[in-house]
């Protein structure tokens, strides 16, 4: 019964698949969420942070990341 496991964290490539955007817009998104939520700036962001900064459902996100 092997599990395959799936990531919590979210990097700026996979919102630039998601959203289209470029790198560095990606970027500026991740640092904008890590603001909103008070993160210290090298913090990882979840899925789930990213689906609700965003207005995004999670299960249009997860297919789209690796």
């Amino acid at each position: 019964m092997n599990q395959i496991s799936k990531r919590v964290c979210i990097y700026p490539k996979d919102i630039q698949r998601i959203t289209g955007k470029s790198y560095r817009q990606s970027t500026r998104i991740l640092n904008e969420i890590r603001k909103s939520l008070r993160k210290p700036k090298n913090s990882l962001v979840s899925i789930e942070e990213f689906c609700f900064h965003t207005g995004l459902n999670i299960e249009h996100v997860l297919p789209l990341i690796d």
